[in-house]
């Protein structure tokens, strides 16, 4: 490709409302243009960058059996009725009628259009195990998208789709795509963990997420230094203290004004957070009122309560809603409140003698326990985890780390082939419901973690498998210098003849243009010629990621690039 004829042209500077560095550099580098909020347009180079990742992809998943296909964008809204996510989903949803007044969706993801083929396709255990998997656009309606391609409301997924006759064959299909999403990752150069993961909206009974390092991600990962446990916050466990056989000690009440936060109240009587119960109250998407009792040094984590209650949204409850239960704002105790589902966290169920609020403003209570002086509706983990907690495994310190989500994998099991009776003969002639997976890579997320990951104050550092182009090429000098010019057409024609598809920058630019948008556009290796290094017979070749150039005959300009991406390869896929 000569850059003279590219549709797109690099922008010195991005928009100054851009804040991610990912969505900077690939506007400046003219890899995407936004069209509306969440929505972008992938330019010639970002659309070759998406079509390389999405060849790996392809070849890892050809590699475990996996069978292409492409199923609709639109949907009916019936499959979706009967898989119960129509009324489970919220406002993420793309939602509409078609001309004949049916409900129609856009697909969010494609479990209920899978089940509903299999349900016709399968019909014995001889057609068992399946995998199947498309690329293809998806629509989530995200209330605040952000970071360019990072989060989007329009983006394309590889979703694939196993279908097994027991739990041995999803374990089997589990481990296949855990393994295949580890060769895809490696060979795109992230870094990367592989964590335990909430189920969320797919269901099933179990997840993991690969999470790529960020600063910038909107995940937050719990990690064991000793590689004994990594898990999502949003499910990450810890080390819990031992049960307290402290006697249980009368309760009695205390006037402490202007206690109103934990601190406050734990530097009033003098007595450490953890000895406190504090109270979090939330109303529910049915309507109840939740109250939950967590250690004072502790913090509520909304996603373990959700599913602790069965509830699909919380939202924190308001003074009058406090009230209206009997609690106080400030001072709420799980004792004598009234018309409320009170969830107990494992940390005050193993504590004794807390002290909690009073209900009335400006007093609390001694020596509150579980069991003596309030029950609990559900007794849980719904603690958050949080950077310095114990492993649960071996009681290490975790660390926490920012991470971006570039690929999920999920055991369905029968969740959506029982509500779409999607059943098969065993050989016993027995009919069961089949086993599902699923699993998911967003190829545009994965390039923009890919520059968020592999960059520095110069542009992009594509690896060798997903760069736009191999290799840069231009000349530098004067237009009218028409042996250079020569020289770069023949090398030019040499590189393609020999598959390495060079960018040839052969605009009649300065050498400092050509060479900053080089760097801006990360190919992973430059290659120029002037009329000074053609007074040696010579060509000046850098790789990107490298600070020094060498030097080579013109003749040996091809072998050294193609040992120089053999080289870089390597390298990639040991990050």
């Amino acid at each position: 490709m000569r850059m003279s004829h590219l549709f797109g042209r690099t922008l010195r500077e991005a928009p100054a409302d851009v804040e991610l560095v990912s969505h900077q550099l690939m506007l400046r580098a003219a890899l995407i243009r936004p069209l509306g909020a969440g929505i972008f347009t992938l330019m010639p180079l970002g659309w070759r960058v998406i079509r390389n990742i999405e060849r790996i992809i392809r070849e890892e998943m050809d590699a475990i059996g996996g069978q292409e296909l492409y199923m609709p964008v639109v949907h009916p809204a019936d499959v979706w009725k009967e898989s119960g996510r129509w009324y489970a989903v919220g406002p993420e949803m793309g939602r509409f009628k078609d001309r004949g007044d049916r409900d129609m969706v856009l697909a969010m993801t494609h479990e209920e259009v899978v089940a509903d083929i299999a349900r016709s396709e399968i019909t014995s255990w001889r057609q068992l195990p399946q995998i199947v998997y498309h690329l293809q656009t998806k629509w989530r309606d995200e209330p605040r998208s952000r970071g360019g391609l990072i989060r989007t409301r329009e983006f394309t997924m590889k979703d694939s789709y196993s279908l097994d006759a027991d739990d041995a064959g999803l374990d089997h299909a589990y481990q296949l795509h855990w393994q295949a999403y580890e060769r895809i990752f490696d060979r795109c150069g992230m870094r990367y963990v592989v964590v335990g993961a909430d189920t969320g909206m797919m269901g099933g009974s179990a997840s993991h997420e690969f999470m790529a390092y960020s600063p910038n991600g909107e995940d937050t990962i719990l990690i064991c230094p000793n590689g004994d446990y990594a898990a999502n916050r949003e499910v990450a466990t810890f080390q819990r203290d031992a049960a307290s056989d402290e006697a249980l000690l009368p309760m009695d009440e205390v006037e402490t004004p202007d206690t109103t936060t934990i601190e406050a109240l734990a530097k009033f009587l003098n007595v450490p957070t953890s000895r406190t119960a504090k109270a979090v109250f939330y109303t529910a998407e049915s309507g109840k009122f939740v109250f939950v009792v967590i250690r004072g040094d502790l913090d509520v984590n909304e996603t373990k309560l959700r599913k602790a209650v069965g509830e699909g949204g919380l939202t924190p409850a308001t003074a009058e809603e406090i009230r209206a239960h009997g609690a106080e704002p400030g001072y709420g105790s799980p004792v004598g409140v009234r018309d409320a589902v009170i969830v107990v966290d494992e940390s005050v169920r193993d504590a004794r003698n807390l002290v909690a609020g009073a209900n009335r403003v400006g007093w609390h209570l001694r020596n509150v326990n579980l069991g003596r002086d309030y029950e609990a509706t559900v007794i849980a983990d719904v603690a958050a985890a949080e950077a310095g907690f114990g492993c649960p495994h071996c009681g290490a310190a975790m660390s926490a780390e920012r991470a971006i989500e570039i690929g999920n994998i999920f055991k369905l099991g029968t969740r959506y082939s029982e509500a779409l009776g999607v059943n098969f003969q065993d050989e016993a002639g027995v009919s069961k419901p089949v086993l599902m997976g699923s699993y998911g890579i967003g190829s545009g997320r994965a390039a923009a973690t890919i520059v968020e990951q592999r960059h520095d104050a110069k542009g992009i550092d594509w690896p060798v498998e997903v760069a736009p182009y191999p290799v840069s090429l231009m000349w530098i000098g004067a237009a009218e210098d028409a042996e250079t010019i020569a020289v770069a057409d023949e090398l030019y024609a040499g590189l393609n003849a020999a598959g390495l598809e060079p960018l040839y920058d052969d605009r009649p630019e300065r050498a400092g243009v050509k060479f900053n948008d080089a760097d801006l556009i990360g190919c992973p290796v430059r290659v120029s010629v002037s009329k000074r290094t053609l007074e040696r017979g010579e060509a000046e070749i850098k790789p990107r990621r490298r600070d020094q150039a060498i030097f080579v005959p013109i003749a040996d300009v091809l072998t050294t690039v193609q040992s120089l991406l053999s080289e870089l390869r390597a390298e990639d896929a040991a990050r």
